[in-house]
């Protein structure tokens, strides 16, 4: 891993060979998940550095590094990685996941001379891992470039020998998995739900919406984090892709992505669109709605798969109500009632019965609950 190098190509424009859902990595993931089965008008202060520059992802670093897209992230020694984690203490572990451990760090004067204090999250990449090489240089190659509200910031990198480290703004209230399915008794309130949905759809559709349109492709709970006024910040680029141009209908690609949230058009022909990113939000959004997992093995057989379970009920009103998330607060039948039927669109087994995420975007602006 000296050299960089990718491990794993995904051939555009040619079916896939062999066909595997698998899970992504979050910038805080958690080990509980096996390996199983019209444009936006860019919001006020986001960088309007475009996408033209990003294409397919890189070889290797060194082909990285010549792109001028990232030319303001910061290069860290990987002496200074120890410094800023403890030496990589245990109790600074954020969450660990398929791609490596995630540490809460800071970097100061006393990493680097000069440095303003800043809180860090600090995703260091397993060596033995499978495809994580590959999905560094595509954490890298996209978060490097964009830059918007609701995506999370990568501040700098470190590939130093076979170290190979991302540096992203630490998010202090963890990712809406953590809220949505605590352990103890806290929920999130509606309107934090709504919030979150909104901010979570603005990512997607600044994604989407772009000359050179990127696909999420990994969109669930562990990828959406939140900072401490819990704004709603994509993570996780590592399974990203260019979306199709021109002529194009969709990207070719082998399967991957998290059981449970991938399309089911894609999981059965690898062809991958920006409506495959919106079947994913369909499912956080019925998570939040009903507050279950999309695929939980302790439910009745019949309730293991969330959407085929809910799906069918969100446009009965009596029905829908009766699988509500019974800790909801301070929500309005009238409003569920609506995201409910989003929910439902956005789950279309047939894609372009989908709405785009800037038809999203709209329906949760005007949902929104008042004086929040």
């Amino acid at each position: 891993m000296g050299s960089c190098q990718s491990v794993e190509e995904d051939v555009a424009g040619q079916e896939p060979e062999s066909k595997q859902v698998v899970r992504g990595v979050g910038s805080y993931p958690t080990k509980r998940n096996s390996l199983i089965q019209p444009k936006l008008n860019a919001p006020e202060g986001h960088d309007s550095r475009r996408r033209s520059s990003i294409m397919v992802i890189p070889e290797n670093v060194e082909d990285l590094q010549q792109n001028p897209g990232i030319s303001d992230l910061d290069i860290f020694k990987y002496e200074e990685m120890k410094l800023a984690t403890k030496h990589f203490r245990p109790n600074h572990v954020l969450g660990e996941g398929g791609f490596g451990i995630v540490y809460k760090g800071v970097i100061d004067e006393h990493v680097r001379p000069g440095y303003e204090s800043t809180y860090v999250a600090i995703k260091e990449l397993d060596p033995e891992g499978l495809q994580g090489d590959r999905e560094w240089l595509a954490e890298m190659n996209y978060l490097g470039q964009l830059r918007h509200p609701n995506l999370v910031k990568l501040i700098g990198y470190c590939c130093e020998d076979d170290h190979r480290l991302l540096v992203y703004e630490y998010m202090e209230s963890g990712s809406l998995e953590k809220h949505l399915f605590p352990r103890m008794c806290a929920t999130l309130t509606w309107s934090r739900r709504m919030k979150v949905a909104l901010d979570a759809a603005r990512g997607l559709a600044f994604l989407h919406g772009a000359e050179m349109p990127v696909i999420y492709r990994d969109f669930k709970t562990s990828n959406i984090l939140l900072d401490a006024d819990f704004n709603a910040k994509l993570s996780d680029f590592g399974l990203a892709k260019d979306g199709p141009m021109g002529d194009q209908t969709h990207v070719s690609t082998r399967v991957m992505g998290t059981y449970g949230y991938a399309a089911p058009e894609y999981v059965m022909t690898g062809h991958l669109t920006a409506r495959s990113d919106v079947y994913a939000f369909g499912v956080v959004l019925l998570e939040m709605l009903i507050g279950r997992r999309a695929i939980d093995k302790t439910r009745p057989s019949r309730e293991y798969n969330l959407v085929e379970w809910a799906r069918p009920l969100l446009n009965h009103n009596k029905k829908l109500f009766k699988i509500l998330d019974p800790r909801l607060e301070g929500h309005s039948s009238k409003t569920v009632a609506k995201i409910a039927t989003l929910a439902y669109q956005c789950l279309s087994q047939n894609p372009k019965g989908r709405p785009v995420m800037s038809q999203v975007v709209e329906i949760l602006e005007a949902l929104q609950p008042q004086g929040v």
